[in-house]
């Protein structure tokens, strides 16, 4: 999806400083001889062609992604703005297809709505980049070049299909195409043609967009009628350590520890899996996320951007605005890079060192609070980065 390459951690950063030797006309002749070979049809490649060059401009994005530095509330209050009007309203302007896309796949509108709004509001910001081009250069590049090198691939089914031409793939730097940002190999294995012109287009027919996007959601592990995230209040005592994506407890043990819903109103007191999740720590908005938010991290493994996905699904829902909090405690940019560093000296996996707190820095945040004997809500502080400069 559009963010889902930016917000990749762990081995798909590995190379991030690997070089290019090989040159590349060389590897492009070995490649679209590997294509024919692999049953991609002559006509098919000779009309990507044209556009299978070396881009160093894409080359350059993929290796200095900053977008993830944001914090989860400062993503939300940003990206936010107009889509829970503008998402209410596509509910509301395609009632018919979602009431037939819930019918078949059981994903709720805003939820399907919500993505939409994010990754093209609607159509109108697909991206300006050349698919081909930009797949073409990030498969003959090191640093990931296995993946790029299957997407590319199925570009050029895309094309052999008949669902888009090569001159109209025109989609966001990474080769996302469509309106709701799907990889050419997600786009082979999940579009749906939903408006039964026999092609499966994404990048104009809302019809498609809405049907594939459930359809791929469902094969994220969506389950029909379950929810995906709820803003709640959690006591000051509660036992801190508990409120990680990592760990399950029932509503009820959340209940017995003090959690309520956002409005005060008591959690039922069911057998129903959930996690409690701090994004800014225990001074600021508190959400249960339940099994569904995962399809969320599968779509895009950034916490911050999976829980402004879902916040902005319960708003166009008809939710209120959430409870930012008080007095959340905040260090600078530099500073984190400082706590990943510390902490990958004490031996954890923090994935790249960079600034950005996915979830291993988070995890290893969480756990070194808990050694520390501190409050273990996976949130960094001044605090905490003073006692790993002391080992203390």
């Amino acid at each position: 999806m559009a963010a889902i390459l930016l917000a990749t951690p762990g081995a798909a950063l590995a190379q991030a400083n690997c070089k290019n030797t090989a040159p590349f006309e060389p590897w492009l002749a070995a490649f679209k001889k590997e294509a024919l070979a692999k049953g991609v049809s002559p006509s098919a490649l000779a009309a990507a062609s044209p556009y299978m060059v070396l881009d160093q401009r894409i080359i350059g994005i993929d290796r200095g992604q900053k977008f993830f530095a944001q914090n989860f509330i400062e993503m939300s209050d940003k990206m936010l703005v107009g889509r829970v009007a503008n998402g209410a309203a596509q509910v509301k302007k395609h009632a018919a297809l979602f009431a037939r896309e819930d019918k078949d796949f059981g994903v709720p509108a805003s939820v399907i709505t919500a993505f939409w709004a994010l990754e093209s509001d609607f159509g109108s910001g697909q991206g300006k980049d050349q698919a081909i081009k930009s797949l073409t250069t990030l498969a003959y590049d090191c640093r990931r070049s296995d993946m790029f090198r299957g997407h590319l691939f199925d570009a050029l089914r895309i094309i052999e299909r008949g669902d888009l031409r090569a001159e109209e793939m025109i989609g966001s730097w990474a080769g996302e195409l469509g309106q709701t940002q799907m990889m050419p190999s997600e786009y082979m294995a999940h579009a749906v043609d939903y408006d039964g012109d026999g092609k499966r287009n994404l990048i104009r027919s809302a019809s498609d967009v809405i049907g594939s996007t459930g359809k791929y959601l469902v094969h994220l592990g969506w389950k029909r009628g379950e929810p995906w995230l709820q803003e709640v209040r959690v006591p000051a005592n509660l036992p801190w350590k508990e409120a990680d994506l990592s760990v399950q407890h029932p509503r009820s043990q959340w209940a017995g520890w003090g959690v309520v819903y956002a409005n005060g109103k008591p959690l039922p007191n069911d057998n129903v899996p959930a996690s409690v999740v701090l994004p800014v720590g225990r001074f600021g908005p508190a959400f249960l996320a339940y099994n569904n938010f995962q399809a969320y991290l599968q779509w895009n493994n950034s916490l911050n951007y999976s829980l402004t996905a879902a916040y902005l699904a319960n708003r166009i829902d008809g939710a209120p605005p959430l409870n930012k909090g008080s007095n959340v405690p905040k260090i600078t940019f530099e500073e984190q890079k400082e706590v990943q560093q510390l902490l990958e000296k004490r031996g954890y996996d923090v994935g790249r060192i960079d600034g950005v707190l996915g979830l291993k820095s988070r995890v290893a945040i969480r756990d070194v609070q808990i050694k520390l004997n501190m409050p273990a809500d996976g949130w960094p502080t001044a605090e905490l980065l003073a006692r790993l400069r002391t080992g203390r």
